[in-house]
């Protein structure tokens, strides 16, 4: 861990470069270009308010808030650990001519993804300017959250991005879970509405549940959430960071050969 921390003062410029590298890759020959942050949310908030608050009419308050808020979060969480799979696999001419530590290219990933979320903050502000959202000051404590899941992505990235270097059907087996991972995390449904005991297990289980809950309590209720539910976040943050590194630590040597 000491190694790990230590790689980000030393190669901070070349992990600039591969953020940057990164995302003009990911709207290169895009017309609209960097708006796509924010109108890709946007579009499709207005598609999932139009199905599930019409349709399946939920009982929440301030639901176009609710839902962005929710499919911005899990959305960092999907696109982050998607990119990081390909990462070591994917920049294999890069380490076979360099000489840095390999994470330098999963963080790079995850890193991007996070520029992609605040990009989409722009697409949030205008949704609380329409819906005329009271906002308090309390609401300025989201980098803390937003830092826990980061925290979280880099462990969860680390872990599949070695396991991919050895098992290349991890990014289907991954994608299935996605999909299975985000109809068990309250987006775009109140926690009430899903069984008591089913609720439990994702309030403990679920740490991008946890990251919403202390986002939406920021936002729409102007208070910081119970204590439990941060400690549940932190926890998750701390847990996976320590396996990511662990696991990867132990497989980088190996990684040229399979590359």
């Amino acid at each position: 861990m000491k190694e790990f921390l230590k790689g980000f003062t030393q190669y901070d410029d070349l992990l600039k470069l591969l953020v940057r590298r990164d995302v003009v890759l990911k709207y290169r020959r895009s017309f609209m270009g960097y708006l796509w942050s924010i109108l890709n949310p946007l579009l499709v908030m207005l598609v999932m308010v139009a199905v599930f608050n019409t349709m399946f009419r939920f009982n929440v308050d301030n639901y176009p808030i609710y839902l962005l808020t929710g499919q911005m979060l899990f959305s960092l969480f999907s696109e982050a650990t998607s990119q990081a799979l390909n990462s070591i696999t994917g920049s294999a001419v890069l380490m076979k001519k360099t000489n840095v530590p390999k994470y330098i290219f999963t963080i790079s990933r995850v890193t991007s993804s996070l520029v992609t979320l605040l990009f989409s903050l722009g697409a949030l502000i205008v949704v609380l300017l329409l819906t005329r959202t009271h906002v308090t000051w309390i609401a300025l404590l989201f980098p803390l959250v937003i830092l826990q899941e980061f925290v979280f992505c880099i462990g969860v990235g680390l872990f599949f991005a070695a396991a991919s270097v050895y098992f290349r059907d991890m990014q289907h087996i991954w994608s299935v879970v996605l999909t299975a991972w985000m109809y068990l995390t309250p987006i775009f449904y109140p926690v009430d509405q899903i069984p008591q005991v089913l609720a439990r297990w994702i309030w403990v289980l679920n740490p991008i549940n946890s990251y919403i809950m202390q986002f939406r309590s920021l936002l729409l209720q102007g208070m910081v959430t119970d204590q439990a539910t941060i400690l549940i976040g932190i926890a998750h943050a701390v847990l996976a960071l320590c396996l990511g590194v662990y696991t990867f630590s132990k497989g980088q040597n190996n990684f040229i050969l399979y590359v």
